[in-house]
C-alpha cells in the first residue's frame, strides 16, 4: 500500500476485496449498497475499458477492477473533493495503471471521451428527481442523491454516444421509475436486456432494481431472479455476503 494522509473527517474503510481500502469523508456523501449490488452486477471481460459516470469516491471502478478481468477502469466525477478522494485511493491501493479518474461533468462526457470509446458503462447516478426525496442542507449529497448536476437523460444520452456498438450498460436505480428508464433507454438505442429487481426483505416491495442494457441490441428482456438482501434483520442473506466478499 502507498503512504497516505487523511484530511479531516476522512476515514479509510476496507473493501473485503484484494485487501483494497477506500477513502470516505464522514461529512460528505459515502457508498451505499446499490453502488456494491452494481459493482457484482456488472460484467467486464478481459481487454474491454469500462466508463463508470458519476464515480464518487470510486467505489464501483475498484470493486469491479478486483471482481473482474476488465482491462481498464474510468471514474467521471464533478466534485472535485471525491475526485480527489477516488484518485487517493486509487493511488494507495497501487492501481493507477488500471484505474483513472477524471474530474468533469457527465454531461460533456462524450466531448471529454469520444464516440464509440469504451465497451462498458456502469452508473449509479442521483435517483430524485427535483420534486421527490428530501431537500439536503449538505451540497455534496443534494448532489449524489438527486438530479441537481444531471438528469437520467444526461446519462443515457452520453452513454449512448461513448459505447462502442454492442457496449453494455449497467445501472442502479429506483423501481419507481421504471417506466421513464425503460422508455429513455429505448430511444437513445439502449435496449434493455435484464433487470434485477432488490427488496429489502422478501415480504416489502423492491427499493432497488439493476438493469442491464446493450448499444444497438434487439429488443428483448428478461425479468431475473429476485435479490433479497436480509433475511431477518440485521442479517444478510447468503447472496449478500457473497457480494461483499464476506
Amino acid at each position: 500500500m502507498a503512504e497516505i494522509s487523511l484530511k479531516e473527517n476522512e476515514r479509510l474503510d476496507e473493501l473485503n476485496r484484494n485487501g483494497y481500502f477506500i477513502i470516505q469523508d464522514t461529512k460528505r456523501f459515502c457508498f451505499g449498497m446499490d453502488a456494491v449490488l452494481l459493482s457484482g452486477y456488472a460484467t467486464a471481460k478481459p481487454k474491454e475499458k469500462v466508463l463508470d459516470l458519476g464515480t464518487g469516491t470510486g467505489i464501483i471502478p475498484i470493486l469491479m477492477e478486483a471482481k473482474t478481468e476488465g482491462e481498464h477502469f474510468t471514474g467521471l466525477e464533478i466534485q472535485p473533493e471525491s475526485a480527489d478522494m477516488a484518485r487517493r485511493s486509487v493511488s494507495y491501493n497501487n492501481l493507477e495503471s488500471k484505474i483513472d479518474i477524471v474530474e468533469g461533468d457527465i454531461k460533456d462526457a462524450s466531448k471529454i471521451f469520444g464516440a464509440s470509446s469504451f465497451d462498458v458503462i456502469t452508473t449509479n447516478p442521483p435517483y430524485m428527481i427535483n420534486e421527490h426525496g428530501l431537500k439536503s442542507d449538505n451540497e455534496a449529497k443534494a448532489i449524489a442523491r438527486g438530479e441537481v448536476m444531471c438528469t437520467l437523460d444526461d446519462v443515457l444520452r452520453e452513454s449512448a454516444k461513448i459505447l462502442k456498438p454492442n457496449g453494455r450498460f449497467y445501472m442502479v436505480h429506483r423501481p419507481f421509475r421504471l417506466a421513464e428508464i425503460m422508455h429513455a433507454m429505448v430511444e437513445y438505442k439502449l435496449e434493455p436486456k435484464a433487470m434485477k429487481l432488490v427488496y429489502p426483505f422478501v415480504d416489502k416491495e423492491p427499493n432497488m432494481v439493476l438493469i442491464s442494457a446493450v448499444k444497438g441490441g434487439k429488443s428483448r428482456i428478461t425479468v431475473e431472479k429476485p435479490l433479497i438482501v436480509y433475511k431477518e434483520k440485521g442479517v444478510y442473506t447468503d447472496e449478500i455476503y457473497d457480494i461483499y466478499g464476506y
